[in-house]
């Protein structure tokens, strides 16, 4: 069985490392180089970093502080945050992301994941979906989980999925911050649509969120968080122990 793997995300805005309820409410937390200089020495599989205001103010990603953070990261990196297009991908991939993440421009322009599929490699092409609940409906929504596209979330993951996105990133902005556990629902809706690996973002409080997480979906195959260890509430170490210890398999 694969390990499953722990990944620390940096959500940037104005070159700070930030973190809210919900989606709103953003707090500054640190610099994305110390804390990308720190996860990659304690632990972590991965690393995600968001220029997450990039698509709602309609500009590019911050490439300066994207380079320097890759300078930091001796694991897998991926980007996100304002990629509109394969020369946005191509930008991103030289300043030293391993993979790139795209949300609001493939909803913009949904042939922007086959392009960047046939020339990068579905292993480069991450699928990020901020999805909500509205009437009963698993909604995609855009910009930074500020617009509601109307879109079902499952077919749109399928639709993304088919034209070669090779990683999906499940972030719920229902359970976004809130620390009462991972969208065990949401995320069994996905991981039974699709074959590629999945992503959990939203909702870790503890390690045991992590521990139910991989216990009651299998298929899942890496925990995303930030809050929760950006403030020290759970340690990577710490939570490999307690999964090795579940039986889950982890990268010690």
């Amino acid at each position: 069985m694969l390990t499953k793997r722990i990944i620390p995300c940096l959500d940037v805005r104005d070159g700070r490392v930030v973190k809210g309820i919900n989606f709103e409410g953003l707090k500054d937390v640190s610099s994305p180089v110390e804390l990308a200089r720190y996860y990659s020495s304690c632990g972590a599989d991965e690393l995600v970093f968001y220029d997450i205001t990039a698509s709602a103010e309609g500009r590019r990603l911050f490439t300066d502080i994207l380079t320097e953070t890759a300078r930091q990261v001796f694991i897998p990196l991926t980007v996100g945050g304002g990629i509109n297009s394969t020369d946005d991908f191509d930008r991103v991939l030289k300043c030293g992301a391993d993979k790139v993440s795209v949300n609001s421009g493939a909803i913009r322009d949904p042939g922007l994941v086959g392009r960047a599929a046939k020339l990068y490699g579905d292993q480069c092409v991450v699928l990020s979906v901020d999805i909500k609940r509205v009437d009963g409906q698993f909604r995609v929504f855009a910009k930074g989980g500020r617009e509601d596209t109307g879109m079902e979330a499952i077919s749109w993951i399928k639709r993304c999925v088919s034209d070669g996105a090779g990683e999906v990133v499940v972030n719920s902005i229902d359970t976004d911050g809130v620390k009462k556990g991972f969208d065990l629902e949401m995320l069994d809706a996905v991981c039974n649509a699709v074959e590629v690996p999945v992503i959990a973002s939203g909702g870790a409080g503890c390690i045991d969120d992590f521990i139910t997480l991989f216990n009651a979906l299998p298929k899942v195959d890496a925990g995303l968080a930030a809050s929760i260890f950006h403030f020290g509430e759970v340690s990577i170490a710490d939570l490999k122990k307690a999964m090795a210890a579940a039986g889950i398999p982890a990268r010690i």
